[in-house]
This record gives structure tokens, C-alpha cells and sequence, in this order.
């Protein structure tokens, strides 16, 4: 199995529904995200993936999040924009943009320097 592995950012607001602390109000985070991504075949040239490709569609993601209130940016207008949340969400829509033969491994998404979250199946 090869996995390959590619960190981005993105700056958002959120506000945790539900959660009886500070949390609960607006505040905002530095999201730091690690995605890797996994498969058993190499391609003619012996690579996985392109890591630029990849690195675009990982950019193309956190444009989608960054400097929004995401408590307004769907899925999370319904779902709680937690840790968690965030990265099985990263996961799923990397799923659907990957290349045949290259899949997920799992994502982990810092909201601080020293707490993350990752989701992995």
C-alpha cells in the first residue's frame, strides 16, 4: 500500500451548537489539515498521484471553508461544525474527487496547535 500525504489551511469562524462553554460563542480558528490519501497501484511512471493534483484538490477544499462562518456554509448550517465533523466531511468530498485506484486514508484537522481531530475508516 502507498500512502502519500499533503498539508493546506484555512482560517474560518464557527460556533459550536449545543455546548455549554466558551465554545458555544462565535470565536475563530487556524485550521490546519493533513490528508492522506492511499492505493496499491502505481501508475507508468511510478507515482500514486501527481502531488501537485493533489495538492489542488486539497486548495480547492480549504477555499471552499476559508474566512466563512461556517455555521452558515452548508453541510455544517445543519451539522455542527466540530473537529470531527469537519474532517469526516473532508474526507467524503476527497472521496468523490479522487482518481480510480486512489482513495482516502484519512484526514486529521488541527484547530489549535496542540488539538486535532482525525477521521479514518
Amino acid at each position: 500500500m502507498y500512502i502519500l500525504q499533503v498539508e493546506d489551511d484555512f482560517a474560518s469562524a464557527h460556533q459550536l451548537r449545543e455546548y455549554k462553554g466558551k465554545c458555544e460563542n462565535l470565536h475563530g480558528h487556524n485550521w490546519r489539515v493533513r490528508v492522506r490519501v492511499k492505493g496499491e497501484r502505481l501508475g507508468p511512471i511510478g507515482m500514486l498521484m501527481d502531488f501537485g493534483d493533489l495538492k489542488r484538490l486539497v486548495k480547492a477544499l480549504m477555499d471552499e471553508l476559508d474566512h466563512k462562518f461556517l455555521n452558515e456554509t452548508p453541510p455544517f448550517d445543519t451539522l455542527n461544525p466540530t473537529s470531527e465533523n469537519l474532517a469526516k466531511y473532508l474526507y467524503d468530498r476527497l472521496s468523490a474527487a479522487l482518481p480510480d485506484g486512489v482513495r482516502p486514508h484519512e484526514v486529521t484537522v488541527w484547530e489549535s496547535e496542540k488539538c486535532a481531530a482525525t477521521y479514518t475508516e
